[in-house]
């Protein structure tokens, strides 16, 4: 169902952005510009099989034509572009792509799998290109540039229950009176409602709800929370450990295309309101 959620806002995210919101964009970067990385060289020709999922917009979804395209899956295509890669990019469930990665079905996951200890005992991951930060949505006349978290003391804050935007707040931010719901939809509500003064959740979902025709009241407030002990270390290429020469060819393809802006025209296509 969230899925589902997420690829309807989507869809209506890819209309073309009214300009207001594309004044908000902020285009994160990863990239430490002191640390050059050299071309790699090619090795023997061969497909590079990508694999992804087709139901979590805006990084991998299946568009109105039923092709996958996303931001993980253009970034995918302009890295093997860079490199001058044969590649295919194909669509499995997500529940099933790290087993299908391990057994040799595809070569590179490009899909937000967000890092974990546990994770990286499996695979290698390039440099990360991507991170789901948590994000303070408000009503726009109460919305800030700079938020000092101690201004939240006893305000009322929405939050999905039982999810890390939970623990993060409980554990944190004890000072806030919580408004646990059981959906985002829920949260969102309770803020319309005027029973929170404040929803905290997923960055990219609140981003999609606000580049959406229904979003237009609502805008985040503050910056990002980016704590990896609750929100993931953030989303890289996944590779087998017994390939470590695409590993290194990717995080050169990554910081080139940082370099010359196509990781922003990519991340502005899909993001026209920033999760960060």
């Amino acid at each position: 169902m969230i899925r589902a959620v997420l690829l309807a806002l989507t869809l209506l995210m890819l209309a073309p952005p009214a300009t207001q919101a594309q004044s908000r964009v902020i285009v994160p970067n990863f990239w430490d510009q002191r640390i050059r990385l050299d071309r790699p060289e090619p090795g023997p020709a061969r497909v590079i099989r990508f694999l992804t999922d087709d139901e979590y917009p805006p990084l991998h979804f299946a568009g109105p034509d039923g092709s996958l395209t996303g931001f993980s899956v253009e970034l995918a295509r302009a890295a093997c572009e860079k490199l001058g890669w044969t590649c295919t990019v194909q669509a499995r469930r997500f529940d099933t792509l790290l087993d299908s990665l391990a057994e040799g079905r595809g070569d590179v996951l490009a899909a937000a799998v967000n890092l974990t200890p546990q994770i990286r005992a499996r695979f290698i991951a390039s440099h990360l290109y991507f991170r789901s930060p948590a994000r303070l949505a408000t009503t726009r006349g109460n919305a800030q540039i700079e938020l000092d978290t101690r201004s939240l003391q006893g305000k009322r804050v929405a939050v999905v229950g039982g999810t890390a935007h939970q623990a993060f707040l409980e554990r944190l931010l004890p000072f806030v009176q919580r408004r646990e719901t059981g959906t985002l939809a829920g949260a969102i509500t309770a803020l319309r409602s005027g029973d929170a003064e404040f929803v905290f959740a997923d960055g990219v979902a609140l981003s999609l709800l606000l580049a959406g025709t229904g979003g237009g009241e609502l805008a985040f407030t503050g910056g990002p929370f980016l704590e990896s002990r609750y929100f993931g270390e953030g989303v890289g290429f996944l590779i087998r450990k017994d390939d470590a020469s695409l590993k290194r060819a990717l995080d050169y393809a990554l910081q080139s295309l940082w370099d010359d802006g196509t990781y922003a025209r990519l991340y502005l296509r899909f993001f026209p309101v920033s999760p960060f």
